[in-house]
């Protein structure tokens, strides 16, 4: 059999070959720095926050054992964002301190480098690591898929609402960094997970390369939600399941010009999927809510104004 050959390799002068000097210079160790701002995500919710380029954030398990997905975006272009794929294949499955978090096709570029990381998990005798890059998010359409319950404290559906102060919709929510999440795969290719390994204090920290738009779900503290087992659904429930579509709240601010429904098809469209969600009569709907499950002809997802707002010291709570 073949040995196995790593494909990327860092080659010196290449954007894979990171400054390590500089970069620990960056570190909580490397001089002073003035915070900007601290806050705490409760369990079950979620934020997103802006920070500039230069600018480091910091994530920390505050309780102690906890994990959280992470989002990004260009702060002036939403269509490029974070790209996990492509960042574990450039750097490992699991990242850690120097590693960088790249950003999509057509831009390509570190929109983030890891400066510090006070886990340092390496790999268990299991194969596993931290800080994951192999899993994504929860969401509750596979939760619903699979255990037949409605879920809405999922990481994607926090994400999605933790967004939307900044004219983003779910379809730009996208595969996550798991951050303290212990992961890996059986001899037979299965994904599994751990423990986290977090204590109280523990962080792991961000340097900013360009201009960012972060968001962050804590866990929801409950078991897995891919975890039970039950039996499949009949066809006909799978095919009214199709048909449902969860609602959640949205700013006034904005309402039909930032979901793109100027024209009165659109409304109507929208009118008779609320319709069919709940039975009622939307013909005075007034457009400050939206599909969770997006219609793609209604978030066109083009010309989105940039996002805007404080950024800040992430810490993750626990509470309920």
């Amino acid at each position: 059999m073949a040995r196995p050959h790593v494909i990327y390799q860092a080659k010196p002068g290449s954007a894979l070959e990171v400054n390590r000097e500089l970069y620990a210079r960056l570190g909580p160790d490397g001089g002073n720095r003035k915070l900007v701002d601290r806050f705490v995500i409760p369990r079950r919710s979620g934020r997103a926050w802006p920070v500039r380029a230069g600018q480091i954030f910091r994530i920390v398990a505050v309780e102690g054992p906890q994990v959280a997905d992470l989002n990004v975006w260009s702060l002036t272009n939403a269509r490029e964002r974070f790209w996990a794929s492509r960042s574990r294949q450039l750097h490992q499955a699991h990242v850690s301190t120097f590693d960088r978090l790249w950003s999509c096709l057509p831009y390509l570029r570190p929109m983030l480098t890891i400066v510090a990381d006070t886990i340092q998990y390496g790999r268990d005798a299991d194969g596993a690591g931290c800080h994951d890059l192999l899993g994504t998010r929860c969401d509750p359409y596979v939760h619903k898929l699979l255990n037949g319950e409605e879920l809405d404290v999922c990481c994607h559906s926090n994400l999605v609402r933790a967004v939307a102060p900044y004219h983003l919709t779910e379809l730009d929510v996208h595969d996550v960094l798991n951050v303290f999440q212990v992961t890996g795969l059986t001899a037979e290719g299965r994904y599994f997970t751990k423990p986290s390994p977090a204590r109280a204090g523990d962080f792991i920290e961000f340097f900013a390369e360009l201009d960012v738009l972060a968001a962050l779900s804590p866990s929801s503290g409950r078991a897995h939600p891919y975890a039970r087992r039950l039996s499949a659904p009949r066809p006909a429930d799978r095919a009214e399941r199709v048909r449902r579509h969860c609602i959640q709240q949205m700013p006034a601010a904005g309402r039909a010009r930032d979901l793109g429904l100027q024209h009165g098809h659109d409304r109507r469209g929208v009118r008779a999927a609320l319709s069919r969600v709940d039975g009622r009569d939307h013909s005075d709907f007034d457009f400050q809510r939206f599909l969770l499950h997006a219609i793609h002809r209604h978030l066109p997802g083009s010309e989105r104004p940039s996002v805007r707002g404080p950024h800040a010291e992430a810490s993750l709570g626990g509470h309920s």
